[in-house]
C-alpha cells in the first residue's frame, strides 16, 4: 500500500507495512538473531547490499525495519534507526556526528542523561560543551563556534517547557556548517516535525508518548537525508544499540494509537492546567496551551497542539512539592513520561539530580519546581486528586 499520500492517523495505522508477512494483520515478531540465505550468492548480495534481504538482528530484522519506516514516515525522514533506548539513539548520534575537535552546543535545560554524557564522558575524548538557554536566538549565535560540529536542541525542553525556535536554529546551524539535532520526544510526529524546519536529524525516546504503555524502553533516530543515515547506522550496528524484535512489535502496537492517546491526554491536560494557574497555591505553571504562556506565538508557529507535559512550582518550594508527591493518590510517582498513565516527579533530585545545583538553577530547573505527565484518565478525577493533595500542604 502506497502511504505517503494518507493523512497521519492512517499513517500510524499502516505505514512501515510494506511487506507480506505471510498475510499477517499484524507485522509479526521475528524472534530470531539469525537469518538463513538461499545460497552463498544470495549471502554475498545480502552483505553488499542490505536490500537484498536480511542477516543478523543487530544488523537488521523485518519487525525493526517495519517500526522504522513507520516512523521515518511519520516525522518525514529519509530513514529510521530503532535502537534500545532513547539514550541509545542519543549516544549514537553522539559518537557518529563528534570527535576530539568537537564543539557541542545544547538546550541547557535538556533531559539530564542527554547532558551528563557528554560532560561526564565525551569530555574525556575531547569533546568540548556548552549548555545555554536556546529559545535566545542571539545567544545561540553568539555561542556557535567555528568548531561546533552539532547544535543540540531539545523543544519543549526538559522539564523547563521552554520552547526553541526549530527554523531560525537550522538557519544558524547550517550557516555555521553544523549539523541541527531535536529531540522530539515531548511532542513526538503528531504535535511536531522538526526534519519539516529545516532540522537536520531527529530522534525519540520511544519509551514515551510514542510507545504509550509504560512497558518498553526504546529509542529511534530519524535522518532528513541519505548521507546522515549511512553515517549514523552503521555505528549504532557496530556499538550494539539496536532494538529487539519484541520491542520494536510492542511499539508498533503502541504507536497505532498515539495520535487518539494525545487527543485525549491534551484535553485532559489544558482541563488540569487552567485549574492549576488559578490555584492558590501554585506559585507558577507552565503549560504551552495556556494564554500566560510566555512562547505563545513560538509555539503556535511549530506546534500542532500543546502536548500533555507541564511543569509547576507550589509556594512553600521544596516542603510543598515533595508533601504533594507524596499525597497523590490517581497520579503515580514516578519518572519517565507520555503513558496512558498520569505520571509525577521531582526533577531535582530524580532525573537531574546529576547536575550540580549552580547548573540546574541556570537551567530554570528550581527545587520547587514539580513534573507532570498528563495521561488518558478522567480529567475530573486528576483534579480532585491533586486538590486531596494541595490541602494536606
Amino acid at each position: 500500500m502506497e502511504t505517503k499520500k494518507l493523512n497521519f492517523d492512517t499513517k500510524l495505522i499502516h505505514a512501515g507495512h510494506y511487506e507480506e508477512h505471510f498475510g499477517s494483520a499484524t507485522v509479526p515478531i521475528y524472534q530470531t538473531s539469525t537469518f538463513a540465505f538461499k545460497n552463498a550468492e544470495h549471502g554475498a548480495r545480502c552483505f553488499s547490499d542490505n536490500k537484498e534481504g536480511y542477516i543478523y538482528t543487530r544488523i537488521n530484522n523485518p519487525t525493526i525495519k517495519a517500526l522504522e519506516d513507520n516512523l521515518a514516515e511519520l516525522e518525514n525522514g529519509y530513514g529510521g534507526i530503532a535502537t534500545s533506548s532513547g539514550m541509545g539513539a542519543c549516544t549514537s548520534i553522539y559518537m557518529a556526528l563528534l570527535d576530539k575537535d568537537s564543539h557541542f552546543l545544547s538546550t541547557s535545560s535538556v533531559y539530564g542523561p542527554s547532558r551528563s554524557v557528554i560532560e561526564n564522558h565525551f569530555s574525556r575524548f575531547g569533546v568540548r560543551s556548552t549548555f545555554i538557554d536556546t529559545s535566545d536566538l542571539e545567544l545561540v549565535k553568539k555561542s556557535i563556534r567555528p568548531d561546533t560540529r552539532v547544535l543540540f536542541i531539545e523543544t519543549p525542553s526538559n522539564p523547563t517547557i521552554q520552547l526553541t525556535d526549530i527554523r531560525e536554529c537550522a538557519k544558524i546551524a547550517h550557516d555555521n556548517g553544523s549539523i541541527l539535532v531535536v529531540d522530539n520526544t515531548f511532542s513526538s510526529p503528531c504535535l511536531q516535525n522538526p526534519l519539516d524546519m529545516g532540522a537536520d536529524v531527529v530522534f525519540h525516546s520511544l519509551t514515551k508518548f510514542i510507545n504509550g504503555h509504560a512497558d518498553v524502553v526504546g529509542g529511534i533516530i530519524i535522518t532528513k537525508k541519505k548521507e546522515l543515515y549511512e553515517k549514523i547506522r552503521p555505528l549504532m550496528i557496530s556499538m550494539g544499540c539496536n532494538m529487539d524484535p519484541h520491542q520494536a512489535y510492542l511499539v508498533l502496537r503502541g504507536v497505532k494509537t498515539l495520535g487518539i492517546r494525545m487527543e485525549r491526554s491534551q484535553k485532559n491536560a489544558m482541563e488540569i492546567a487552567e485549574w492549576l494557574e488559578k490555584h492558590p497555591k501554585v506559585e507558577w505553571i507552565k503549560y504551552p496551551g495556556l494564554k500566560s504562556y510566555k512562547q505563545q506565538n513560538l509555539f503556535k508557529k511549530q506546534m500542532k497542539g500543546p502536548g500533555a507535559m507541564m511543569s509547576f512550582e507550589l509556594k512553600g518550594g521544596i516542603e510543598a512539592g515533595k508533601k504533594l508527591m507524596n499525597s497523590v493518590k490517581v497520579a503515580t510517582l514516578a519518572v519517565s513520561l507520555g503513558g496512558v498513565e498520569t505520571l509525577i516527579q521531582h526533577p531535582a533530585s530524580m532525573t537531574h539530580s546529576g547536575l550540580s545545583r549552580q547548573k540546574r538553577e541556570k537551567a530554570g530547573i528550581t527545587d520547587g519546581l514539580v513534573r507532570y505527565s498528563v495521561g488518558i484518565e478522567d480529567a475530573g478525577d486528576l483534579i480532585k486528586d491533586l486538590e486531596q493533595a494541595f490541602e494536606k500542604i
